[in-house]
């Protein structure tokens, strides 16, 4: 991360962060499992690395989600909740399945690539790549 000052967007400032892709998981689901938001937390975090070398993924407890799901754990991640989505997983779910489902392969593709191809305007002339 860059030690320069971020730029200003009108009172609020940007920087770039460290990590692409977030992941939330709910202590409060986690608790009444008994499996503990910090080993659901750091199970995924191991399988992470494991499994998608070289992407930054952040995995933070949160607070309440607001699901309460019976028997269950539930996550989100940036692209869920841009979906209106919550994850609902079996504590017993291998931590494998659960990173496949929480960031399937297109999501890990770099961002350019998810980006449309650019169009030119109506009765504009194409511009060369």
């Amino acid at each position: 991360m860059s030690k320069a000052w971020p730029k200003a967007r009108g009172d609020a400032r940007s920087a770039s962060a460290p990590w692409t892709e977030i992941v939330l998981v709910c202590a409060k689901c986690a608790k009444r499992q008994g499996v503990g938001a910090k080993a659901v937390r750091s199970g995924l975090k191991r399988e992470l690395k494991r499994a998608r070398p070289g992407r930054k993924v952040r995995v933070v407890e949160s607070g309440c989600l607001g699901l309460c799901p019976k028997r269950s754990l539930t996550l989100a991640t940036a692209e869920s909740l841009r979906d209106g989505r919550l994850l609902v997983f079996a504590p017993s779910a291998e931590p494998d399945a659960i990173v496949r489902a929480l960031l399937p392969e297109r999501a890990l593709l770099p961002e350019r690539a998810l980006l449309p191809e650019r169009q030119p305007l109506a009765g504009a002339p194409a511009r060369p790549r």
